[in-house]
């Protein structure tokens, strides 16, 4: 079984996270605000790092090292990250990591692949309960400019609906949330993004598995092309965007649930015919980075070597496509209403 020495693993977890990212990711860092001595990267903006240390605030998951941050983050296993890791430091030997001694090391100082420590408890996953009636998702979404069109489709689809969120210790218990689904091949609910409807409550269920995040499917499931989002909400808002322009582009459409690529590689795995991907993100730096990091992975990937990359952020100044939406929606209503008061005002001119 393959492992890793204890005096790798010792070499390994010496390595803290800012050192890991500034000798081998630098366009991850984003750095401190004048002031302050906290990095954040550009994939999980709410990550800080800090004193030797890293929380991600989202995720509620924190560490010291880079071992612990490959793990947590990227889902590495344990051996994985520790080679990742010597290997950036260029002091491991993969032919010498191994359990039964090849290339002369000793194998009785070798670890299996399980990490010596405790691991954190893994949740088993149950799909939120849905609500008899979602009329607060739908009013909610409404709210956020998403047509009555786009919210039947995906409720239709399974992947949306109005649940309540349960944890008695928790002080959102009972809050009233809109769920963002993702389905595994067999149709089965595996991945649940909850989204406070009258509270300020954003989190993914325990258990969630992060490789199905929410999706909505084209309507030719051979479609070549992915259109690939940061969230839900801008995933809908784009369909609806398309909609009011009677642009009728079948495309899949996947939710990153931030700028990861943890949701992204196994998408393409399960659809080996996309040759396109769009990636609209947010125009901000996390989301330009993010591009930026997801296309050079892809490119460093000969599976993915096919596919062809874009970025297309929103336009006219728009941070997100919620806000391009709502951006639309204002601007046709003021609009409306000059011309409203240019008819009355031909009307009065005319008496």
């Amino acid at each position: 079984m393959p492992g890793v020495s204890a005096e790798q693993v010792k070499q390994a977890k010496e390595v803290d996270l800012l050192t890991y990212l500034q000798n081998n990711e630098p366009f991850e860092l984003v750095k401190p605000k004048h002031g302050t001595d906290e990095y954040r990267t550009a994939t999980h903006g709410s990550l800080v790092i800090s004193k030797g240390l890293w929380f991600w605030n989202r995720g509620q998951i924190g560490g010291k090292t880079a071992v612990d941050y490959l793990i947590k983050i990227r889902g590495m296993k344990f051996v994985d990250a520790v080679k990742t890791v010597l290997g950036s430091r260029g002091t491991v030997d993969y032919g010498a990591v191994d359990s039964h001694g090849g290339r002369g090391s000793d194998s009785s100082s070798a670890l299996p692949v399980e990490d010596s420590k405790p691991q954190p408890k893994k949740w088993d996953f149950y799909p939120p309960r849905p609500n008899r009636y979602s009329n607060k998702a739908i009013a909610y979404l409404q709210e956020r400019g998403i047509s009555p069109e786009v919210i039947n489709h995906a409720m239709k689809e399974g992947v949306l609906f109005e649940s309540n969120y349960y944890n008695p210790e928790s002080p959102y218990h009972n809050a009233v949330v809109c769920v963002f689904a993702g389905k595994d091949e067999s149709g089965k609910i595996v991945f649940a993004a909850l989204r406070g409807i009258d509270t300020d409550f954003k989190k993914d269920k325990a258990g969630s598995n992060k490789s199905y995040n929410f999706t909505l499917p084209a309507k030719n499931p051979n479609s070549r092309h992915l259109a690939v989002f940061e969230a839900p909400i801008d995933l809908l808002s784009h369909v609806t965007l398309q909609q009011r322009s009677y642009w009728d582009f079948d495309s899949h459409r996947l939710s990153l649930g931030g700028t990861s690529s943890v949701a992204l590689i196994p998408f393409l795995e399960r659809n080996p015919q996309i040759t396109r991907i769009t990636l609209h993100l947010d125009l901000d730096a996390a989301g330009i980075a993010a591009a930026r990091a997801i296309k050079a992975e892809l490119a460093k990937d000969s599976r993915f070597k096919h596919v062809r990359v874009s970025f297309s952020p929103p336009r006219n100044g728009a941070k997100d496509y919620n806000d391009a939406l709502l951006r639309t929606i204002i601007t046709e209503r003021e609009l409306k209403q000059i011309a409203k008061q240019s008819t009355r005002q031909q009307a009065d001119f005319s008496l």
